[in-house]
């Protein structure tokens, strides 16, 4: 008899596992090679106003909120997806891309299995008030 089948949801490209972080809490980490330039995978869901994403964002500690328009944003607090557990770093191996509304993920470089997936984040809502902690060599020190 085989073990259980894993049946890998189509947005999700490339198989990952969520584990713990040396930068923070939970990360995401290729569970197979990743080429360059190849989509890893993306986010789903719920979808919101901004001003509505904005207020959630003052009541968790923890935000997993992206912006994809001037009016709408996805909140993927109670998402099931593993990519949501990407971790900024000033060096990152991928980047976030929105597309058609849709959070994606895709390889800047080739990925190593056990490598943490890692995007920089850009401008958020921290404003330079939260301490980077990815340990990057060119770390800018704040998110």
């Amino acid at each position: 008899m085989s073990g259980p089948v894993v049946v890998r949801p189509p947005y999700q490209k490339y198989d990952v596992r969520v584990a713990r972080s040396a930068i923070d809490g939970h990360g995401v980490f290729a569970a197979e090679p990743v080429p360059p330039r190849r989509k890893i995978g993306e986010i789903r869901g719920e979808s919101v106003s901004v001003s509505e994403a904005r207020i959630r964002a003052t009541r968790s500690e923890r935000i997993m909120i992206v912006e994809v328009s001037d009016r709408r944003a996805i909140d993927f607090t109670r998402s099931t997806d593993p990519m949501r557990f990407t971790n900024h770093s000033c060096a990152p191996n991928a980047r976030l891309c929105i597309r058609d509304g849709r959070v994606e993920f895709y390889a800047l470089r080739a990925i190593g299995v056990g490598e943490e997936i890692t995007v920089d984040y850009g401008e958020t809502h921290h404003e330079g008030r939260l301490a980077c902690r990815c340990g990057a060599p060119n770390c800018v020190g704040r998110l």
